[in-house]
């Protein structure tokens, strides 16, 4: 008997109208809010301009999408072409199936084009929005406890996973890997920030400790899964593309850090012009009230100046006149 267990959802849509939400959607939504709010921060703080991340996400997120949901279905294309299977539930995005790496790939793509428009250096960008990815994955990976998908072996501890009799799955407890990656993911988030602010990391090392990092942990959750998978050499095909990608990105790391060492002075030109142009603007406004001011002051003589002229001109008349009634009465 199971004392305590993880629910899933009855259903992973809610109908507001005529309108489903469906709980996947929704959290790959929050997932992007996220990161595009907190790499907005983090890109402010480096000395970016407000609205430069959001600008280029516009590129990077829909290439990203579509990269994810292209692997998955590369990676899994007996789910959609093999007998019996309709080719057309390949573009159900919503029911489930994206492949991070295809989305970090091909979303570096839509991050590359946006920063060349905005002239900006794709790895100090990349930089910026590494934690925020790592969050936006924590959040996106709630959409498969929706789905009712993602799961581990069976088992019986207290915070397993209870799933319901459905298709391609059996109703029972299973570790929840879903959640085990979500806390991971928030791990690195937090990793690479302490990092980030301990090393000054730049020219891209922050964004491959976070491809580093997400790989480590990626790798042991694959273990655990028990969803269909191709296998090379007995090893989940996952597993073989989080080590080469975690040898690269630690490579990548060292490498960069002995051809480009420390930390991108500017990162967005724009942003050191338009403050020059303000600071110059304020250098104006100060040397307007100087003159305003140096004006004041000479008209101010001019008039002090009229009124010691008037003042001695009828003292003197004055006196003229007091000469000549001397001299009268004399």
């Amino acid at each position: 008997m199971d004392l305590a267990y993880i629910p899933s959802p009855s259903t992973g849509v809610i109908d507001l109208g005529p309108i489903p939400l469906r709980g996947y959607a929704f959290c790959i939504i929050i997932g992007v809010f996220v990161a595009v709010w907190f790499g907005n921060k983090r890109w402010i703080a480096r000395g970016g301009r407000a609205g430069t991340v959001a600008d280029i996400a516009v590129w990077a997120v829909p290439f990203g999408l579509v990269g994810g949901r292209l692997y998955h279905v590369i990676t899994d294309y007996q789910l959609y072409f093999s007998d019996g299977q309709d080719w057309v539930d390949a573009f159900k995005i919503w029911q489930g199936g994206l492949g991070i790496w295809g989305a970090i790939a091909l979303g570096a793509v839509g991050a590359w084009i946006g920063c060349r428009r905005r002239g900006i250096p794709l790895p100090a960008w990349a930089d910026a929005l590494a934690p925020g990815i790592a969050l936006a994955q924590a959040c996106g990976r709630w959409g498969n406890w929706f789905n009712q998908e993602l799961y581990g072996k069976p088992t019986d501890v207290p915070w397993a996973l209870k799933i319901s009799e459905g298709p391609n799955r059996v109703a029972g407890t299973y570790h929840p890997t879903f959640l085990y990656e979500s806390l991971w993911c928030v791990g690195v988030a937090v990793l690479v920030i302490w990092a980030d602010r301990r090393f000054r990391l730049g020219h891209g090392r922050a964004f491959a400790l976070y491809v580093a990092s997400y790989c480590a942990g990626r790798a042991w959750i694959e273990y655990m899964r028990v969803d269909e998978a191709h296998h090379i050499l007995g090893v989940r095909l996952n597993v073989w593309t989080a080590g080469i990608v975690f040898v690269l990105a630690v490579l990548y790391m060292v490498v960069s850090a002995k051809v480009r060492p420390g930390r991108e002075e500017i990162v967005e030109p724009d942003a050191v012009v338009a403050e020059g142009a303000e600071d110059a603007g304020d250098a104006e406004g100060v040397d307007a009230v100087k003159d305003r001011d140096a004006k004041d002051g000479d008209a101010k003589d001019r008039d002090a100046e009229d009124g010691d002229a008037d003042g001695t001109a009828k003292a003197t008349e004055k006196n003229g006149a007091a000469a000549a009634e001397a001299a009268k009465n004399g």
